[in-house]
């Protein structure tokens, strides 16, 4: 099934969103210590991920491309800035105090949880090789940010659930349509490559979790497109 790991990411969510509203007071310490060993749970799934590549020289280029390209468009401002704008219309429509709460939590949480590379990598994954663990740990992260979201900003945090089941599902059924004109042996490449390559994101995101470090993680999606480029070209000369 090609959108189960985005249903069950929604279902996570849903779930989160539930449990913060029963638990509202949960200690800072707590959040802070729950959120850092998730970043490095998801570290270590970037790193094993990563090391699924068969072709070390396409991981580096993608990654190293990919990055300048993100930096040169600067995909992470441009997402902030999305961010920014469609809360802007939100604050537009607030009347009374019940809207302020599910507006802020909807749009903190869909943010969240929409705009970053596990989203894109495990709806490719899902739809290209029917491997939902991406989704799956994912979902496992947003249902426990959704807990902390949901127990500040309130019921809102619940409807995010919404745009990540469109966003991530429609990413999947489209890469599972186009993965049936492309020849297998150049589709299973593709699948190793864009599996490292995201792998290395991944980890940059888990540190980013952990507190570790503040590595821009989207300006390296345009890597996924690299990849595409390089194993098209690799596949056309050998």
């Amino acid at each position: 099934m090609v959108l189960l790991g985005t249903l069950i990411n929604a279902l996570l969510i849903i779930a989160g969103a539930l449990v913060g509203r029963i638990f509202k007071n949960i200690p800072e310490s707590m959040k802070s210590t729950v959120l850092s060993i998730i970043g490095l749970a998801v570290a270590l799934l970037g790193i094993k991920m990563g090391f699924e590549s068969d072709n070390f020289i396409i991981l580096v280029i993608s990654l190293v491309v990919g990055t300048v390209i993100g930096e040169w468009l600067d995909l992470d401002k441009q997402m902030n800035r999305l961010g920014q704008w469609v809360e802007s219309l939100f604050s537009k429509k607030r009347t009374d105090n019940n809207q302020i709460n599910i507006a802020e939590g909807f749009v903190t949480a869909s943010l969240i949880f929409v705009v970053g590379s596990m989203a894109v990598i495990g709806a490719l994954d899902s739809g290209l090789s029917n491997d939902h663990n991406v989704l799956i740990t994912k979902g496992i992260i947003d249902g426990f940010t959704s807990i902390i979201l949901a127990s500040t900003l309130g019921i809102g945090v619940l409807l995010s659930s919404i745009p990540v089941f469109v966003y991530q599902g429609l990413i999947a059924l489209f890469a599972g349509a186009i993965s049936s004109f492309i020849p297998d042996r150049a589709l299973q490449m593709f699948i190793t490559e864009m599996t490292a390559v995201g792998g290395v994101m991944i980890f940059a995101i888990g540190l980013n979790i952990a507190g570790l470090t503040k590595i821009k993680a989207a300006n390296l999606l345009p890597g996924i497109v690299v990849v595409g480029v390089m194993v098209a070209i690799l596949y056309t000369f050998q």
